[in-house]
């Protein structure tokens, strides 16, 4: 195991090139390589193609996108919103972010792009500094000795800096408490075996990767202190989207008694859907599972079924945590 110490930074924007700076994740684990968007068009399509994900990382890339529009005037800059509203349709932290910055665009007076980078730049540590919060909060609700289960990647690299279930992690360990974690690998895109292995493993945690279909023997096997996943769109009465496998982990969780957490920034809530019937649910491309982890494919005359996130009911879930403060049932974030 090592331990860089060093604080992970998947988004931010480089003065000197004035671009929007990624961390490419679809390299992780095997290289940590950055890559430069100076257009908005490379920013949509980093987006789309996963070069940057998680919920509250793309609302962030979509904010400093939004930026590199600024010198070319006002009507770029609306043109550069609506181009960056089409890239994912679930996250919305996506759309809590344009939002912010199409209003500060309304009410800029003076150089669009001193007054867009500084919104852009709020937003970026507004969500670090709720995932400090978030974090304190949610370690508290963990034993001294935890077993977590964890879905996906909900880190510092899917945020703007110590991430959201993740974070809770971190937070519990500065906390001086010890945590083991296991992590679902995340099919198709394999998230927990690449991103959340390779993160907690550079901090220096105690990992293990195991399938999802493995939860359950888990479960029966060991106990599980608690199973802490991200979100990336929380309906008014609780019901939660997140990655795909999320709603059959929560199912498990009740099976075995152990207490099922969404850690989430509010800017992950959407009150204007009153239920998980009204979050959209993104579908992937069918290639996505065509191709198999050894090469080969899915045969082509066989249907594929790609959705990329669930909806978890919020009956299933023990308390929602924020950097507001820890949620529980009943639910009513009206």
């Amino acid at each position: 195991m090592t331990n860089t110490n060093a604080p992970l930074s998947a988004v931010s924007w480089d003065e000197g090139e004035r671009a929007l700076r990624l961390l490419d994740q679809r390299a992780l684990p095997a290289e940590e390589r950055f890559i430069l968007c100076h257009t908005v068009e490379e920013a949509a399509q980093s987006i789309e193609d996963m070069t940057v994900r998680g919920a509250p990382a793309i609302g962030i890339a979509a904010a400093y996108g939004v930026v590199l529009a600024a010198d070319a005037g006002r009507e770029a800059v609306r043109s550069a919103l609506d181009r960056l509203a089409r890239t994912r349709p679930t996250a919305v932290n996506l759309f809590a972010a344009l939002g912010r910055m199409r209003r500060r665009l309304d009410i800029a007076d003076g150089p669009l792009l001193v007054a867009l980078l500084e919104e852009a730049r709020s937003i970026h540590r507004e969500d670090v500094e709720g995932n400090r919060r978030l974090g304190a909060f949610g370690a508290k609700l963990l034993p001294d000795k935890a077993v977590v289960l964890t879905h996906c990647n909900a880190g510092a690299i899917a945020t703007g800096g110590h991430g959201t279930a993740l974070g809770v992690l971190r937070s519990a360990r500065e906390a001086g408490k010890s945590i083991k974690v296991y992590a679902d690998e995340t099919r198709p895109l394999f998230q927990g075996a690449r991103l959340t292995a390779w993160e907690l493993n550079r901090d220096g945690f105690d990992v293990t990767v195991i399938a999802e279909g493995m939860a359950g023997a888990l479960m029966r096997r060991t106990k599980i202190d608690a199973v802490i996943v991200g979100a990336d769109r929380i309906a008014r009465n609780g019901d939660t989207a997140n990655k795909i496998g999320t709603y059959g982990l929560s199912v498990l969780a009740a099976a075995h008694g152990a207490p099922f957490y969404v850690a989430a920034p509010w800017s992950t809530f959407d009150l204007s859907a009153a239920s998980g019937v009204d979050i959209p649910i993104e579908e992937r491309s069918e290639e996505e599972m065509r191709l198999l982890p050894d090469g080969r494919r899915v045969p082509d005359d066989v249907r594929v079924w790609n959705p990329a996130f669930d909806v978890t009911p919020a009956e299933n879930i023990a308390a929602i945590i924020t950097e507001r403060g820890v949620f529980r049932l009943p639910y009513d974030f009206a």
